[in-house]
């Protein structure tokens, strides 16, 4: 290949880490921060709350932390304790003024 030509790489072509707890918990949370319309769907570019659907990210996410309880380091039950909290508040908040 010529050194000055261009190679395109795709999402698919980036092998994603698995196996690490922080990052599931991660990918949960975001999952329901797009979900609450706290961050943009990165497919359609729009906020679009829908209660329902983050419940029920936010009850994985607790059902997660009870079968997991005493096989965390500190910081993986921090990580998903911090995760929790905030995405419940998110979904408090949102409840309150109605949206959703």
């Amino acid at each position: 290949m010529n050194p000055k030509q261009e190679t395109t790489r795709k999402a698919e072509d980036v092998p994603l880490p698995g196996g690490n707890f922080t990052l599931l918990v991660q990918k949960l949370g975001y999952q329901a921060l797009i979900t609450l319309g706290v961050v943009e769907n990165p497919l359609t570019r729009t906020r679009e709350p829908n209660l329902g659907h983050a419940k029920s990210v936010i009850d994985d996410l607790m059902m997660l932390r009870e079968k997991t309880k005493g096989n965390l380091t500190s910081e993986e039950e921090q990580h998903l304790t911090g995760v929790l909290g905030d995405l419940q508040r998110h979904f408090v908040t949102l409840k309150q003024q109605g949206g959703g």
